[in-house]
């Protein structure tokens, strides 16, 4: 069973095993929570046998509906056999020439770079679908088979397939090798202004017109990803919000803000366009939640964490009543002070 062994600050700062069944309030109370409860200084994992390969396959779509589509189809077939799914679902968008052949693509050949302009792509974006199937040496002869299967019940763009097998631990490290070749070419120690957000299934169509096809143009200075989640596969114990909706989708916008001449790279820039997606979506009723959000007022954290606000300030003054933990995200006055700023 996991656990964790937190401060426990009302308590003169124990260390208290966690589990769901034990000492369960603080332990839901702190998944989710922005460091509001406690700080988690151990935590008990379960691990698996890992496979030894990876059978990594990217594949491209222009129609965004077919896209979404079959990425909830794939995540629908979650506790089927492992012969009839995947192992790995994730999405990105492209909507410059540039992003299709860098190092988020590196399946794609510099000598025949793939480019928007010749897939008709819609709106001038496309959506790639990365998806992976694991698979031991002992039965690399059905790895083929099983993921031609599945393959074809997806209506991605047709020949737009690319393939790669590697070592497992080698997918593992693909993030830690982009980093490498980044910071070769002085590109990673730079700001990094990003967006993540969960963005309700019923909008997300609306969603990729106002800032995929609209807000974005056609510069994106990073990596957009974008995949869907089941919602009951969210504990609603914890303290994490997210939309009220069976599936919504994780938008994360990775960018990095670059000092090379081009305004559009600027962290100003940037930070400007991450308020205008903002924006769209306030004024278009989409009710996105921000994965680790920042506000100013009050009235912005209550209305970021909606039904939960009550739940929320409950479990603040039970396990932190002297606001000890995580002042600088301005969530809570103290208690002491109703009328100071935000803690």
């Amino acid at each position: 069973m996991p656990f964790c062994k937190l401060p426990h600050w009302n308590r003169k700062g124990e260390l208290l095993t966690c589990t769901t069944k034990q000492n369960s309030e603080l332990y839901h109370a702190v998944l989710g929570g922005l460091g509001q409860f406690g700080i988690i200084t151990r935590a008990r994992i379960a691990l698996e046998k890992a496979p030894q390969r990876v059978r990594w396959i990217r594949v491209l779509y222009s129609n965004f509906t077919a896209f979404t589509q079959d990425q909830e189809y794939l995540i629908s077939l979650h506790g089927q056999p492992a012969t009839k799914k995947f192992d790995y679902v994730e999405g990105f968008v492209i909507v410059d020439e540039g992003l299709i052949n860098n190092w988020r693509s590196s399946f794609f050949s510099p000598s025949n770079p793939v480019k928007i302009s010749s897939l008709n792509a819609d709106g001038g974006v496309l959506y790639c679908l990365e998806i992976t199937k694991n698979y031991q040496e002992s039965n690399a002869n059905t790895i083929d088979e099983e993921v031609g299967a599945l393959l074809k019940k997806l209506n991605f763009i047709p020949s737009s397939e690319f393939t790669t097998d590697l070592p497992y631990v080698d997918f593992l490290d693909r993030v830690h090798k982009a980093e490498l070749k980044l910071r070769s070419k002085n590109l990673w120690d730079v700001p990094h202004p990003w967006l993540n957000l969960f963005v309700p299934k019923s909008r997300i169509g609306d969603f990729d017109e106002g800032v995929f096809k609209g807000i974005l143009g056609d510069k994106t200075s990073g990596p957009i990803l974008i995949y869907p989640m089941n919602k009951n596969k969210w504990d609603v114990k914890s303290s994490a919000v997210t939309p009220e909706e069976d599936i919504f989708y994780l938008v994360a916008f990775l960018r990095s803000a670059l000092d090379n001449g081009d305004k559009t790279q600027t962290l100003n820039y940037l930070t400007s366009q991450n308020n205008q997606i903002l924006r769209f979506c306030g004024d278009a009723g989409i009710k996105a939640k921000q994965y680790l959000p920042h506000y100013t007022t009050q009235q912005e954290w209550m209305d970021h964490f909606g039904d939960k606000w009550t739940l929320f300030s409950k479990r603040k003054l039970e396990f932190d009543p002297k606001h000890i933990l995580a002042t600088g995200q301005r969530i809570f006055r103290p208690f002491f002070n109703p009328s100071a700023p935000l803690l």
